[in-house]
Parts: structure tokens; C-alpha cells; sequence
């Protein structure tokens, strides 16, 4: 537990495959931290990006506070209508399976390039699956800058 008193969970990036068909082997380590601080094998497999580039995977309790504070935003909210749109098109529950693997539905799968070898990216709460070769094709527009370096300083970071 971080001194804030704030369970970060998930942390550091590993390599997986996608097998032929369409499961994710989660990496061990992610497969433990979420059933250890989460206490649950389910997950809501999506992606928030239209283009559906990449899929993100939420403990299931995770997934059911962000739907709580959405039911807080008006329904008419352009952003939240937005972001319910793309994450229920794309989305799916399920559970990682006694082999630590989940299916990513077809269409997403597609979309994303989900074939192969890919990266497994924890992002504290989440988790955040690329096709290897298009996160690394992608690498210099995700380079932090200077504003990024004066953001991230308003936190302390």
C-alpha cells in the first residue's frame, strides 16, 4: 500500500502472445496482483480510443467505480456519452480463466492487431495491451516533451 493510503496495483510492462484463437496468456504477475488487491478473477476487456488501437483491461471493480462516477455526469454530456460509446462497443466482461488467459472479442481483436506478440502495459488500475510492433512503430510520438515535463512537475513528479 503506497503512503497515500492508495493501492497502485498493477506497475511495469511485460511481454505476451495472442494465441490463434484470440486469447491473451496474461503474464503471471499481472494475473496475481489483480486476483491478490482486487480479489477477483473478472475483468471488462475494452478500448476508449474510436480507432480501437489497443484494448485496456479493468478488474471488474475497477470497471464498476468508473461506471459509478459516470452515472454522476449528466446523460447528455458529450464526453460521457463519448466515452460510454466506444467502451461498450468495444467492451466485454470476462474472467481470466484457470490458464490466466481471456479471449479478446473478435472486432476489437481485429481492430487492434491482436495477433502474436504484444505488450502488457500496467497503468496502476488498468491494464493496457498493444501489438508489439505498432506500440514500437509509435514511439517517438510518445516521447515525453517539455510541456509534459512541466505537467508531470505540478505534481511533484
Amino acid at each position: 500500500m503506497a503512503q497515500s493510503g492508495v493501492n497502485l496495483g498493477l506497475r511495469g510492462c511485460k511481454e505476451a502472445k495472442i494465441d490463434d484463437k484470440g486469447r491473451l496468456k496474461l503474464p503471471t504477475s499481472f494475473r496475481a496482483d489483480i486476483e491478490a488487491t482486487w480479489n477477483t478473477p473478472s475483468v471488462y476487456l475494452t478500448c476508449d480510443d474510436a480507432a480501437g488501437q489497443y484494448v485496456r483491461i479493468y478488474p471488474m471493480p475497477v470497471w464498476e467505480g468508473i461506471e459509478e462516477r459516470l452515472l454522476k455526469m449528466p446523460s447528455t454530456d458529450p464526453a460521457r456519452r463519448k466515452f460510454t460509446r466506444w467502451t461498450s462497443f468495444w467492451g466485454q466482461a470476462d474472467e481470466i480463466d484457470g490458464q490466466g488467459r481471456l479471449l479478446i472479442q473478435p472486432h476489437l481483436r481485429e481492430s487492434a492487431a491482436m495477433q502474436g506478440d504484444v505488450v502488457v502495459l500496467a497503468q496502476s488500475h488498468f491494464l493496457e495491451v498493444w501489438n508489439r510492433e505498432r506500440f514500437v512503430g509509435q514511439t517517438d510520438a510518445l516521447r515525453l516533451n517539455d510541456d509534459d515535463y512541466r505537467r508531470l512537475a505540478e505534481f511533484q513528479i
